[in-house]
């Protein structure tokens, strides 16, 4: 009886130790936005098709390149204690000359918790990773510094080694059952 008593009391107690290790996410995005570089345009267009006055797509701080990229997937889970893991698929240039190429950029991750400045930028090694000549990537890092334990409003952008913003991550919302 006494075994019997320990096998269970050992069995309640490795399941319990399971259970209370739980999701160690902070915060997690499933799908990607390529950058628009421009947001908008004001006045009349010029003759050669430019504007007067435009107003790049800034976020949060962080400038746009001067073209278009696009991003065919990207999934990121950031972790409590900082990991990040960031898989993208298919991120080209959208236009210009270089069209469908990758530039032989390098790419690291940013995420930013803050809605208003001063932003607080967590980033990964800004030494970055190649872009496969596909446009594919994996960042597998660690943010510094670390991020908050509550990240409200994450943005997760993927820059370019001189910091300009490439693509965004689309946050994954968590819904809470009642």
């Amino acid at each position: 009886m006494n075994q019997k008593l320990s096998a269970v009391l050992l069995a309640l107690g490795i399941g319990c130790s399971f259970a209370a290790v739980g999701d160690d996410s902070l915060v997690k995005f499933n799908g990607g936005i390529g950058v628009i570089p421009v947001s908008v345009t004001t006045g009349a267009a010029n003759a050669d098709g430019s504007f007067s006055s435009v107003v790049s797509n800034v976020v949060r701080g962080i400038k746009p390149p001067g073209q278009i990229w696009v991003i065919a997937d990207l999934r990121a889970e950031v972790s409590v204690d900082g990991h990040i893991r960031v898989d993208g698929k298919g991120l080209l240039l959208a236009g210009g000359n270089a069209i469908g190429g990758t530039a032989n950029q390098s790419v690291f991750a940013t995420l930013i918790c803050e809605t208003a400045a001063p932003f607080t930028l967590h980033n990964t090694t800004v030494t970055g990773v190649p872009l496969q000549p596909n446009g594919d990537f994996v960042i597998d890092d660690v943010l510094t510094p670390a991020p908050p334990t509550v990240c409200a409003s994450p943005v997760l952008l993927i820059r370019n080694v001189p910091g300009t913003w490439f693509a965004a991550g689309i946050p994954v919302v968590e819904k809470h059952s009642d």
